[in-house]
């Protein structure tokens, strides 16, 4: 049972799709691609009928609708679809699902915004989750390391193909997050030469076969592409 990113390329470089129902990571510096990748990844879940959760810190669903306008891969349209819901963590439901009663206790706060999310992705039958970024868990619980491996954990258990986004410039300095998820993946932005280089490398893919390269990957009218054919030296 394999799900299309709906990047075009990148599906042939993990065996055909990703596996449904798993927590994917998807790391890289700013700048690389990350917010594209994700925006495509729920676009063609509502385009086949899918329910698709976007949960945000660091923009407005405004702000992400104008930014994708420019594409023509149909996010907008997904947007407005039925299909697509997207929840900013500064907005007052944001909150209250996150936070909720007990929110300043480790033990009470931590486990009731565990079971929140879980409850309202699994009772809403959500099939494609997008959280932007990792810095969510570090704003809500910023001291508690343990907060963030049961957070993780819970992910691995809901009812939907996630994809978490982790800011992360060097793709050797692994955090729990790479540990813990089913899969990584690496986006490469960096200057070489007479310009700038981005790619894409997938890190790991549990129970996939995947090519490890650094793959070229492209923006044009049409949003990301990546071309399997062309490795990239990083």
């Amino acid at each position: 049972m394999r799900l299309s990113t709906g990047v075009d390329g990148f599906d042939e470089l993990v065996d055909g799709g990703l596996l449904r129902n798993r927590l994917y990571i998807l790391s890289g510096p700013p700048g690389s691609g990350k917010t594209t990748f994700s925006s495509h990844f729920v676009t063609e879940g509502a385009r086949v009928g899918e329910k698709c959760l976007y949960l945000s810190m660091h923009e407005t669903e405004e702000e992400l609708v104008h930014d994708m306008s420019g594409y023509n891969f149909g996010f907008e349209k997904a947007a407005q679809s039925g299909k697509f819901q997207f929840r900013n963590v500064f907005d007052s439901n944001a909150k209250r699902l996150l936070k909720g009663p007990g929110g300043n206790d480790f033990s009470s706060g931590v486990q009731n915004m565990t079971n929140r999310l879980v409850s309202f992705i699994n009772s809403r039958e959500i099939d494609r989750l997008v959280i932007d970024s990792t810095m969510i868990l570090q704003y809500f619980y910023p001291d508690n390391h343990e907060a963030f491996v049961q957070f993780l954990t819970s992910l691995k258990r809901v009812d939907a193909t996630t994809l978490l986004i982790s800011e992360m410039t060097d793709p050797t300095s692994y955090a729990d997050e790479h540990y813990l998820a089913h899969g990584v993946i690496f986006m490469h932005n960096y200057m070489e030469g007479n310009g700038m280089h981005r790619g894409v490398q997938i890190i790991k893919m549990r129970g996939t076969d995947i090519d490890s390269n650094i793959h070229a990957i492209e923006f044009d009218d049409d949003g990301l592409h990546v071309r399997p054919e062309q490795n990239l030296e990083a």
